[in-house]
């Protein structure tokens, strides 16, 4: 069975409410202008995939790593941007979208064509994409993994240490109170809750006023519940991809049949993980919440994406010296000034055990 063919296996088993393959998808518009916040986010993802660039062909004996995703510096606001946003929204919807880069063993490496093929028509290279082992989509993330993790495993025991505590008070000092027939309830919940079922406790916090004891008894409850909200958030970093984007990826892997993979590029490791294996997330439904969850993402117009826990993820480096960066002026029409960071340098060291695996490949 292909590559392909097991993709499209896959989607069968990933409820419509989620992706509905049978639909096209949507064609969007092109934006009207775009912001320092926006240009300094693709800085810093044009940074990341020159960073896996770079690693790859700086580390490897037998493979080629090519750049191939659209990589147009022109933003929305300049002259030609709606052409070239329209061209791009034609060739997704004739080959889907293309990865950052391009996977070659080096024996089929094309030395004419160089290490970047992103600005040459898809027509002309098509034979040539289908020889790649591997097509990495990178993302970037503005976090040092190791402090996010640290800090977040440190908030999480200090709420369930604190929540244990208010729990603890209640039965020892209201459970009278608690007796009610209206009331007993809060006791078996009260008993429930554990480090171990913590992360799913769920209940209606009470507000009592009729005697002063009531009134403390309510303001413990408001505290155990708040605690117990910070111990349920969400404590790990993510690979992201939105939800609008699997459509065109499946496209990318109908087209061409080469394995595809997600690379999120932090400030200090990567992490990476085939789009198969995002594909059989969404088809099973009891890891939402530890594996992976699906939320609108306030940091991208409000996109559905799907974020995926890196601890059950690939590390793919696991060092990266962080890159130099400066405040760049650019000018738009009117006189309209965007101040924007820019990224350079930088050096990412693989985990070749860890890479290799992921990407199926040997002798790297």
């Amino acid at each position: 069975m292909t590559y392909f063919n097991k993709l499209r296996e896959i989607t069968k088993l990933i409820p419509e409410t989620i992706v509905d393959f049978s639909i096209p998808r949507d064609r969007t518009s092109p934006p009207t202008q775009a912001s320092s916040m926006f240009i300094t986010n693709k800085e810093q993802g044009d940074w990341a995939e020159d960073l896996i660039f770079r690693a790859i062909n700086e580390t490897s004996t037998n493979y080629v790593a090519v750049r191939y995703g659209k990589s147009d510096d022109i933003v929305a606001g300049e002259d030609g941007f709606d052409k070239f946003y329209n061209d791009f929204q034609d060739e997704l919807d004739e080959i889907g979208k293309r990865p950052d880069l391009l996977i070659f063993k080096k024996e089929d490496f094309d030395t004419n064509l160089g290490h970047d093929i992103s600005n040459i028509p898809h027509s002309e290279i098509t034979d040539y994409v289908k020889k790649a082992v591997a097509g990495l989509e990178i993302r970037s993330s503005a976090f040092l993994i190791n402090k996010y993790e640290q800090e977040m495993q440190e908030r999480t025991a200090y709420h369930l240490k604190q929540a244990l505590t208010v729990k603890d008070k209640i039965l020892k000092d209201y459970s009278d109170l608690l007796e009610h027939p209206k009331k007993k309830h809060f006791i078996d919940i009260l008993n429930s809750i554990n480090s171990e079922t913590i992360t799913s406790i769920s209940f209606r916090r009470p507000s009592w006023k009729a005697t002063e004891r009531l009134q403390e008894l309510s303001l413990l409850f408001k505290e155990l519940k708040e605690h117990i909200v910070v111990v349920q958030k969400r404590d790990y970093l993510s690979i992201t991809p939105k939800i609008e984007d699997i459509k065109v990826v499946y496209k990318w892997a109908e087209t061409f049949n080469v394995p595809h993979y997600y690379f999120q590029v932090f400030f200090d490791k990567s992490y990476g993980i085939s789009f198969k294996n995002i594909l059989t997330l969404l088809t099973e439904p009891e890891k939402e919440g530890d594996f992976y969850e699906i939320s609108q993402d306030i940091k991208n117009q409000n996109k559905t994406t799907v974020k995926i826990n890196t601890r059950n993820t690939s590390q793919v480096a696991y060092k990266i010296i962080e890159p130099e960066h400066q405040s760049v002026r650019r000018e738009m029409g009117r006189g309209r000034l965007l101040f924007y960071v820019s990224f350079e340098k930088g050096t990412a060291y693989l985990d070749i055990d860890s890479l290799t695996s992921l990407l199926n490949i040997t002798d790297f």
